[in-house]
C-alpha cells in the first residue's frame, strides 16, 4: 500500500503521461544531441585551457585538463569531458560579481544545462545554504564561478571571459 501511494502521488504530480508538445520537443532535440553535446565538450576544453593560464585565475577545476585530480579516470570512462567547469578566481568574492555582471554571453543561473552558457557562484546558488566555513570544508572557494559552455562560437566565449576579467 505504502509504495502504491508513492507512485498514485507521483503520478499526481507528473502526470500519466507526457504532454505531446513535450514529447515533439524531445524527440526533435534528440536529432541534435550530438553535435550539441561535442561542441560544449570543445568549448569547455577551450574555456578550462584559457583560463588555466589565466594569472587572475587561482584554479580551474574541469576533467579534461590534465592536471585534474581526476583525470586519468576521466579519460579511461569518457568520450568527453563535458561542458561544465569551474573556476576560481584570486581574490574574494566581489571580483566574482564583477566578473559575473561583466559577461556578456554568459546568462547569471543557477542551472547548468542549456544550449548557451550559463554562470554563477555556488555562494549564492547551489551552496547558499551552507556557512562559509562548510563550504571551504567541503572545498567550495568563495571566488568559484561554475560555467556551464554552450554552444556559441568558443572565440566569443573567450574573448568575453577576457574583457570580464580584465575590469578586476
Amino acid at each position: 500500500k505504502e509504495l502504491v501511494d508513492r507512485i498514485f502521488h507521483y503520478r499526481e504530480i507528473t502526470g500519466a503521461t507526457l504532454h505531446p508538445q513535450s514529447a515533439y520537443m524531445i524527440l526533435r532535440g534528440m536529432k541534435t544531441l550530438e553535435s550539441r553535446i561535442a561542441r560544449h565538450n570543445q568549448n569547455a576544453m577551450r574555456v578550462a585551457t584559457y583560463l588555466s593560464q589565466h594569472p587572475k585565475v587561482e584554479q580551474v577545476f574541469y576533467p579534461g585538463l590534465e592536471t585534474h585530480l581526476n583525470h586519468a579516470i576521466a579519460k579511461k570512462q569518457m568520450s568527453g569531458f563535458g561542458g561544465v567547469l569551474s573556476f576560481a578566481l584570486k581574490g574574494d568574492f566581489d571580483k566574482v560579481v564583477i566578473v559575473l555582471e561583466n559577461l556578456q554571453y554568459a546568462h547569471k543561473a543557477a542551472s547548468l544545462g542549456s544550449v548557451g552558457t550559463l554562470a554563477g557562484p555556488p555562494r549564492t546558488t547551489s551552496h547558499v545554504e551552507l556557512s562559509a566555513q562548510e563550504r571551504a570544508n567541503a572545498g567550495i572557494p568563495e571566488s568559484l564561478i561554475r560555467y556551464s559552455a554552450g554552444i556559441e562560437n568558443g572565440d566569443d566565449l573567450i574573448a568575453d571571459l577576457e574583457q570580464a576579467l580584465a575590469r578586476i
